[in-house]
């Protein structure tokens, strides 16, 4: 009797199957794919794109014209503006749906939508990641009053881009008397991800990619919508060997895993590999390049005007980027926090092709939880690129006539943040121009205008900032421009322009001038502009301001720290000097922002205080948006028998003076 033992077919093929894992080949992974599926894809700029699986993809339906009438979706723009990531799978019959953050990277997918071959929607980022979320919920809209006022709105298009899209995305709702957006959830059939290393069971870690994005989320939209999760992996670990700390797609929720070839899983489009990139050390802060003296620098330099210490930054793309390097050059970079919607916080933020990677970053957070720090106004200030402005303070960086850039970030940022300064040469085009003796001088002309009756479409609205009550610049080479309840004025001109001719001319609109000032000439100027001292040096004489007319004190001391006993004195001796000859009590608000003390003066101070409060004021109210110290004044307010309260803004202390 054969005594061996005869093992069928399926058996052998479960074993096999059991040996590798998730383990799967790129043509088996795409196979997949299913005509009519929804496809969400995670990515942003040239990093962290799951291009073996895009590569994969398109081979199979040049091959068999399967499968078809896919939807694309994906929040960030995936793309080199040429040929990969996305622009792969522009094929006619490939695509049915794309629904997108940015399209600037994607000129091939941008002509289908051009010629209405797609369906085709540009979103907010912000929105988009936060989107995934819902649909991993299950939750029926992802509710935001981000996109309010501009494209993005139903009834400004509805983030339609052409006449071939007819459903709605978007519709308008109330809460509390207030309109918001509902952005419509769908299912996701397929995930497209991207890591560093899997292990057997498809855990993932992410230890080389320059961002996290949003690979949790979509993984879990797709698990909950009952799809399948790809993801594209450098390397293959054994079972139980990866750090468990280190997994950042828990392996319940992948269903393949692809080893890609190496070509297709660099770092960025143009970065093979950078360790610095990845976190793995930091490089000396002197990299930073300094300007050449020229519109840029100069744009970047009246920006940095703006700049105070311990802001929390984004800076966009492009000329805005100049700015990081003007503080670099004035000593002021270490006391900023510059932060990507990509989710880097600090460091040095990379350009180009490497956008949202940064160096020497304090850390790396998800993409969607960036844009709710954003969304809740945690930005300080947002300093982006200025294309287009009309005579609403509307601002247009998403599409020109067959161009569509696509909004990415730009609405949700822009949206929330507490101040906003847009940067661009006033003249589109070629714009030249020369500085000498701390003036400025046009050399060539741009061809285009900027600076429009209306803009081509909205991607910020003037409309809402001012209902909001937001600071809003327009920074250019030769001029500063502000947003005022009554539209928009002119406020600095540069030294050696001419107003007629260098400006007014080349507006399709007439702005507001009050009180039109010249620029600081230290802008014009070759050397260091001393803004480290300016920022940090402001006199007490200068910090307090009295109004006759509503009779109240203001104290500005943010920034202000106090070191020695002579700096309370010094205030004491102000708030008499101001107080005295009037003869009568004052109101007084104060202003904590940013405002520091050593703990050995804080009796001294609070002594001062109490002083000035029962000889001087008949009330007084203070803020600082920092929590800690409104605690920490409060409880020393309160032990000297003051009033403890401590609000959270400017606004609101004033409500409570009266």
């Amino acid at each position: 009797m054969n005594s061996h033992v005869i093992v069928s077919p399926v058996i052998e093929d479960i074993k096999k199957r059991m040996k590798r894992g998730k383990i799967v080949s790129l043509a088996e992974a795409v196979q997949v794919v299913r005509s009519g599926d929804t496809l969400a894809f995670d990515g942003f700029v040239g990093s962290c794109i799951p291009e073996e699986l895009i590569i994969g993809l398109e081979k199979r339906f040049l091959e068999t014209g399967e499968p078809g009438d896919l939807t694309l979706i994906y929040a960030s723009g995936i793309g080199d503006g040429k040929e990969k990531g996305t622009n792969r799978l522009a094929h006619t019959g490939l695509l049915k749906r794309v629904i997108a953050g940015h399209w600037g990277l994607t000129p091939k997918l941008q002509k289908l939508a051009l010629d209405a071959k797609i369906e085709a929607y540009n979103l907010p980022q912000g929105v988009l990641t936060h989107l995934f979320r819902d649909i991993a919920a299950n939750n029926p809209r992802t509710i935001s009053r981000v996109g309010l006022g501009t494209f993005v709105d139903p009834r400004n298009g509805g983030g339609k881009i052409n006449a071939a899209t007819t459903e709605d995305l978007v519709e308008i709702i109330h809460f509390d008397g207030k309109e918001c957006l509902a952005y419509k959830t769908f299912p996701i059939q397929i995930a497209f991800l991207r890591g560093t290393t899997a292990d057997m069971d498809g855990n993932i870690t992410m230890e080389k990619e320059l961002v996290t994005l949003d690979v949790l989320s979509i993984a879990m939209a797709a698990k909950n919508s009952g799809g399948i999760v790809i993801v594209q992996v450098e390397r293959i670990a054994d079972r139980n060997a990866l750090n468990s700390r280190q997994v950042k797609i828990p392996g319940i929720l992948v269903d393949c895993v692809v080893v890609a070839r190496p070509e297709n899983h660099q770092q960025t489009y143009i970065t093979p590999y950078n360790p610095a990139f990845s976190c793995e050390f930091k490089v000396p802060v002197d990299s930073i390049e300094p300007l050449k003296m020229d519109c840029r620098k100069i744009i970047a330099r009246r920006a940095a005007f703006e700049l105070q210490p311990n802001m929390v930054i984004n800076l966009g793309i492009g000329m805005p980027e100049g700015v990081a390097s003007v503080a670099h050059e004035e000593g002021i970079f270490e006391y900023l926090t510059l932060t990507t919607e990509a989710g880097s916080i600090g460091g040095i933020p990379a350009g180009g092709l490497n956008f949202g990677a940064a160096t020497n970053m304090d850390c790396l957070i998800d993409m969607p939880y960036q844009f709710d720090f954003y969304d809740g106004g945690g930005l300080d200030l947002a300093c982006l690129g200025l294309a287009q402005m009309d005579r609403h303070g509307h601002v247009n960086v998403s599409r020109f006539g067959s161009r569509i850039a696509g909004c990415g970030g730009f609405i949700d940022i822009t949206q929330n943040s507490k101040k906003i300064i847009f940067t661009g040469t006033f003249t589109a085009g070629d714009t030249e121009a020369a500085v000498g003796d701390g003036k400025l001088r046009i050399v060539k002309e741009g061809g285009l205008k900027k600076f429009l009756h209306d803009v081509e479409q909205v991607t910020f609205s003037g409309k809402t900032a001012q209902e909001n009550r937001m600071h809003v610049f327009y920074v250019t080479e030769r001029c500063v421009f502000t947003l005022t309840p009554e539209g928009v004025e002119l406020i600095e001109i540069a030294p050696g322009i001419d107003l007629e001719k260098d400006i007014l001319a080349f507006m399709d609109f007439q702005p507001i001038i009050k009180k039109l000032r010249l620029m600081d000439e230290r802008i014009f100027k070759v050397p260091v502009m001393g803004l480290k001292e300016d920022i940090f040096y402001i006199p007490i004489a200068e910090r307090m301001k009295y109004d006759p007319e509503t009779n109240i004190l203001f104290n500005n001391f943010e920034g202000l720290a106090i070191r020695k006993k002579e700096d309370i004195e010094e205030i004491r001796h102000r708030v008499e000097e101001i107080c005295q000859p009037l003869g009568k009590r004052v109101k007084t608000i104060v202003n904590y922002d940013n405002f520091s003390i050593v703990p050995e003066l804080e009796a001294d101070y609070i002594s001062m205080v109490k002083y000035v409060v029962s000889e001087f004021y008949t009330d007084v109210t203070r803020y600082t948006t920092s929590a800690f110290l409104r605690m920490k004044l409060g409880d020393e307010l309160k032990s000297r028998g003051l009033a403890p309260h401590i609000f959270q803004s400017k606004e609101e202390a004033r409500q409570a003076l009266g």
